[in-house]
């Protein structure tokens, strides 16, 4: 397969239409069961929704918005905006009215497409205040739901399609214009540290990934993939990995019915690949082992011996003796394959990107049977930097540089990147894309090295190292990551820079929560209990198993109960549930604070 052939996404997406006419491609929940949409389905859709935006005015290079829910609609709407030769502007379905009408100015869309009633009532208001923006496509009846604008025109998206299939504009006269370099769509990032930026990426950025995507996974086999689409279409990760990757392979995609489904999902549809971000990791593990926990006797022990035999062959590098060997083919009948069956049974491998994963989690799954592949990147790179190769995975790295991508460590440790994949720069900000984009090489804020195989190990972020009082610096993620491995925490942010040693914020489990309580003879939650002095006892009694794992400069000394979990909901989290430490502060800083 040659990326290098192909002079843009949405050429892709018809290239393989064409080769794949009505085989199914697209599964979405409808009345409770999947239903697909084939390729030429989807192909028709894209033709006229493309025609259609074309009808409406829009431009080469003009903006457009979408709002949806993952579904076949996001796809089709997608390649239909820069089929017509617009650029595509995704946007996180948690954002507020603010949030839209925040993006709709900087990036000056002409117009937005939405999926849903809920959707249009926060996006309208919005693109009525937005001055540039001149219609609205509504993919579903908005429910009465208006601009409030006049100069503002909503349509929906059978009408639009019904325009387009009148139109006797032709795909191969539309893709023409469109080059390798031109911008395919603005990322805008889910704001950990700040105001979203809009990152600018080209289309031979993103198919620099998707290759070399394939590069990696060709060792795998790669054939009649499946992909179960869950992570936000707007962030960079799924954008790429979980949407233009798969249409580059001919691969079908399901669409989860949301995070809570997961499980249920993985099942129905039996992914091939998986690609996830660590927090989910994160969950599903401590699900898995309460569960054990709960079944105890013969099972515990089972599943023990498959995981110790797992880690002993992955961690140690050590063969298995005649015994282990019959050990092991026994729970890989017993344990692992019930394992393998929950997540649908066929997975290749389940990649993990969009933050750092704890080595212990990824281990934890490939040793039984479910093998973890972990990745690195970045918006700014569309996004994948680098990530494990199936056939020697070293959990602790993130693997080497992807085939076109050019790496180095800079003097003070800072990872700096080169290649087609790196970003054009940020949308009207000049000033950051400056500092970020220097000498031709992408600055990622991330600090790391390369180890004696030529695979990349981060430390950490300059931005979120804590300098001590004593000019210590210290990593919080390492140490908030062994936090949440502990079955009582949920979540934890650890705290400290300019301050003498380090204090940390607790999110404690439900479950932990719920048997403490039960055994205090009350009925509460982690809110109620947040200020009990025994609960809070209880709590630092795990910090300090941690502790005991950690050096002087890394134990955290004192603790304090959060009053809620951090959600994308109170703004304590991304859409890609990575935490935002400055809006924790902002909320508890004067609690960590106070610790001292």
């Amino acid at each position: 397969m040659d990326y290098n052939a192909w002079t843009s996404l949405p050429a892709v997406f018809y290239h393989q239409a064409a080769r794949r006419a009505d085989r199914n491609f697209l599964w979405a929940k409808t009345h409770g069961a999947y239903k697909p949409t084939t390729w030429r389905e989807a192909e028709d859709a894209a033709t006229n929704l493309a025609r259609g935006l074309r009808a409406l005015g829009l431009e080469p290079g003009q903006r457009v918005l979408l709002l949806s829910e993952n579904r076949p609609e996001w796809l089709i709407s997608d390649v239909a905006i820069m089929t017509a030769g617009g650029v595509s502007v995704p946007a996180y379905t948690t954002n507020t009215t603010t949030d839209h009408l925040h993006i709709l100015s900087d990036s000056g869309a002409v117009g937005a497409i939405v999926s849903s009633k809920a959707l249009a009532r926060r996006l309208l208001p919005a693109a009525a205040k937005a001055l540039d923006c001149k219609w609205v496509i509504a993919m579903e009846d908005t429910g009465g739901e208006d601009s409030g604008s006049g100069s503002m025109a909503l349509h929906f998206w059978a009408d639009i399609l019904a325009t387009g299939a009148k139109s006797p504009l032709d795909v191969a006269s539309m893709l023409a214009p469109i080059k390798r370099g031109d911008t395919a769509c603005f990322i805008y990032t889910s704001g950990t540290g700040g105001a979203p930026k809009g990152v600018m990426l080209s289309h031979g950025a993103i198919l620099c990934n998707c290759m070399g995507a394939h590069d990696l996974l060709e060792q795998l086999g790669l054939d009649n993939e499946v992909f179960l689409s869950f992570l936000p279409l707007s962030h960079a990760y799924e954008h790429t990995a979980g949407q233009f990757f798969p249409v580059s392979i001919g691969a079908e995609i399901y669409y989860c019915a949301g995070v809570e489904h997961l499980l249920t999902n993985l099942a129905e549809a039996r992914p091939t690949i998986m690609t996830a971000v660590p927090r989910l990791y994160e969950n599903m593990y401590q699900r898995i082992m309460l569960g054990v926990r709960k079944q105890g006797g013969l099972k515990q022990k089972l599943f023990n011996l498959a995981l110790r035999l797992g880690q002993k062959r992955y961690r140690h590098s050590k063969s298995l003796n005649t015994l282990e060997r019959i050990q092991d083919a026994i729970v890989d009948k017993l344990v692992r394959d019930k394992m393998r069956a929950r997540f649908g049974g066929r997975l290749k491998a389940m990649v993990s990107g969009g933050a750092a994963l704890n080595p212990d989690i990824g281990i934890f799954f490939t040793a039984l049977g479910l093998p973890v592949l972990q990745g690195y990147g970045q918006t700014e790179s569309a996004p994948i930097i680098s990530c494990n190769p199936p056939i020697r995975t070293k959990m602790e790295t993130v693997g080497p540089p992807l085939k076109g991508v050019e790496v180095k460590i800079a003097d003070d440790g800072e990872i700096l990147v080169r290649g087609e994949l790196v970003m054009q720069g940020y949308w009207r900000n000049e000033e950051t894309t400056a500092e970020t984009l220097r000498g031709g090489w992408l600055h990622t804020g991330d600090i790391g090295a390369f180890d004696e195989d030529g695979y990349l190990k981060i430390t950490d972020r300059k931005k979120d190292i804590l300098v001590l009082t004593g000019g210590d610096n210290v990593s919080p993620a390492r140490i908030e990551g062994l936090l949440t491995l502990q079955p009582e925490i949920q979540q934890a942010m650890v705290f400290g820079d300019k301050h003498p040693h380090l204090v940390a914020l607790i999110v404690p489990d439900e479950a932990f929560v719920a048997e403490f309580a039960k055994s205090m003879g009350v009925t509460a939650s982690g809110t109620d209990l947040s200020g009990n002095a025994d609960f809070k006892t209880a709590v630092s009694k795990v910090v300090d198993r941690v502790n005991l794992d950690l050096s002087n400069l890394e134990k955290v000394r004192r603790i304090a109960i959060a009053a809620e979990p951090f959600t994308v909901g109170n703004e304590m989290m991304t859409p890609t549930l990575k935490i935002r430490r400055h809006r924790i502060v902002e909320a508890y800083g004067q609690t960590l604070r106070d610790l001292y």
